[in-house]
């Protein structure tokens, strides 16, 4: 099974059919989806300017795409190996029990479904990167009332989702599911009130 490189070079690769360089650039995405798979798709496709099903994109278009996505994925490997040196330095020192940042962590551990859009229709418009940067920045610093993504503070909670964890706040800006550990307490408790007006 390829992996994520290797299917990059096969994006990148003129000799290949245009075919090929697009499913490449589609299972690119079974290894990195910040999004989800549908919701990725969507927005390299809209950022890029191609259309979801075009057969034979503009190769240049694809690269494009490619390169949002390995940006996105380079800021995310970073992250990912910051916070395994940190977790070692815990251990060290005899801390064993992780902490809430931890528990999300794991669930996203490879990127996929790191700012998870349950509606594929409905993500940052911003890129890849950007959008991880703001949530890694979040992560990092204490709990707040907004969304990290896009700032804004209608968040609704919502159930079953179509990813782990399976209910949690949805920006109703940009879409993404906002993991817990950024939000105080307060804020998780006003997305469990808006679910109820909501519903009501």
């Amino acid at each position: 099974m390829a992996g994520f490189r290797s299917l990059a070079r096969q994006v990148r690769d003129p000799r290949n059919d245009l075919a090929l360089r697009r499913y490449s650039l589609r299972k690119c995405l079974e290894r990195f989806a910040p999004y989800g798979h549908r919701a990725t798709w969507d927005h390299l496709c809209s950022r890029a300017g191609f259309g979801q099903e075009d057969r034979s994109p503009d190769p240049a278009r694809l690269v494009a795409a490619l390169d949002e996505l390995e940006e996105a994925r380079a800021v995310w490997l970073a992250y990912e190996a910051q916070f395994a040196e940190r977790r070692r330095r815990e251990k060290h020192d005899g801390l064993r029990r992780p902490g809430s940042v931890d528990d999300w962590h794991r669930l996203t551990w490879g990127g996929f479904g790191v700012a998870w859009c349950d509606d594929p229709r409905v993500h940052p418009a911003g890129p890849l990167a950007e959008t991880l940067r703001r949530l890694i920045a979040a992560l990092e610093r204490e709990p707040g009332d907004a969304c990290p993504v896009c700032s804004g503070s209608r968040l609704v909670w919502k159930n079953d989702l179509a990813h782990e964890p399976s209910s949690g706040p949805v920006c109703t800006g940009c879409g993404i599911v906002v993991p817990r550990p950024v939000l105080t307490s307060a804020a998780l408790a006003e997305a469990r009130r808006a679910r109820l007006l909501v519903s009501a």
